[in-house]
């Protein structure tokens, strides 16, 4: 499910990849299927005899199989997300979010032991952690990480030229009306759809919500009260055309680690109404318009604001999603391999 944290590991070995002097390689589990169109690994991947999610218990439980044994003669290795591959070399890990200690209460027992076992091997084996926001920084320091293996590594965003062929061709494929709110998002209970359905209903004239995810885990919260429409997995051509299209985006997440949608969103023109007190009133950078995530009537304010200065808020958007790009959060991955080899 090519989510955040995959699209973030593309993106980032893509502008790692033009570094002179970094050989980059890639691990990965077993998979029945090739990549998704759109999010095809930019390097050579090696893989090992077991996917996820036999895969992740191996690593967690039994220290097996190492990155090692299907790649020689490397350095350090970077884990990508919080559960960390079996290896015996110096560890990088990014972690995007604590959201299970917060709010355990949004992930299944069994996500809750899983990132519960990864986060004690992090804390045993990591050299460096890389924390996308400086929200998820203060989270690994709440969870007991000490700062001086914290680095501040924020996401980027690239920007997509969009032609009127574009918007037409997606217009149609998803049957989109003129005016709409959209939400890009994996479709789980810390994303906030329920609340902001109600906001929008409570709207008396609210465009259709436009749902754009795959569905995740949790309880399914009911969406009834307003015209909702949900198109399932978008593939990443899309994507860039259906923010361009949107009237607003709004994304009321309670908890992210950064939320790439966000500057997703900015960078293809968008006004964006996003969560005061979370990582994404950080990743927005002042250019969004923020709300309570818990109050539905602060949702359904700022929705109404975007709404009605709309050009004032995509031009702020624009400026914000320049500031961000790709090779920036290369820079400082590599900056960090730098700093651990140096060590050595």
């Amino acid at each position: 499910m090519p989510g955040g944290t995959g699209i973030s590991a593309i993106e980032v070995a893509k502008e790692l990849s033009h570094i002179e002097g970094l050989d980059l390689y890639g691990v990965a589990g077993r998979h029945r299927r090739p990549p998704t169109e759109g999010f095809i690994p930019p390097v050579k991947v090696a893989a090992l005899p077991f996917g996820r999610p036999l895969l992740y218990e191996m690593w967690t439980r039994f220290q097996w199989p190492k990155v090692e044994s299907v790649i020689d003669d490397l350095h350090l290795v970077h884990a990508t997300t919080i559960i960390p591959p079996a290896t015996d070399l110096p560890l990088v890990v990014t972690i995007h979010d604590l959201a299970f200690i917060r709010h355990p209460e949004f992930f299944t027992a069994r996500g809750n032991k899983m990132f519960t076992r990864s986060l004690r091997i992090v804390q045993d084996r990591a050299s460096l952690i890389l924390c996308s926001s400086m929200n998820t920084y203060r989270d690994c320091m709440y969870a007991g990480l000490e700062e001086w293996r914290l680095r501040h590594v924020p996401l980027g965003v690239t920007t997509h030229v969009i032609a009127d062929a574009d918007r037409e061709r997606v217009r149609a494929a998803y049957s989109l009306p003129d005016d709409f709110i959209l939400f890009v998002g994996t479709l789980e209970p810390r994303k906030n759809l329920a609340r902001l359905v109600e906001a929008l209903s409570s709207m008396s004239d609210a465009p259709p919500l436009v749902v754009v995810g795959m569905e995740g885990w949790g309880e399914a919260a009911p969406l009834a009260g307003h015209d909702v429409r949900f198109t399932g997995f978008v593939p990443s051509e899309d994507l860039p055309a259906l923010y361009n299209l949107c009237t607003v985006f709004a994304f009321p997440s309670i908890m992210e680690g950064y939320g790439l949608p966000v500057i997703e969103a900015m960078a293809h023109g968008a006004p964006v109404v996003t969560s005061r007190g979370t990582s994404t009133e950080e990743v927005a950078g002042g250019a969004a318009v923020l709300i309570d995530p818990m109050d539905v009537s602060s949702i359904a304010s700022g929705i109404r604001e975007a709404l009605a200065s709309r050009d004032a808020w995509s031009s702020r958007s624009l400026d914000r999603a320049a500031q961000v790009p790709w090779s920036e959060t290369a820079r400082l991955t590599f900056a960090a391999y730098s700093e651990l080899v140096d060590e050595l």
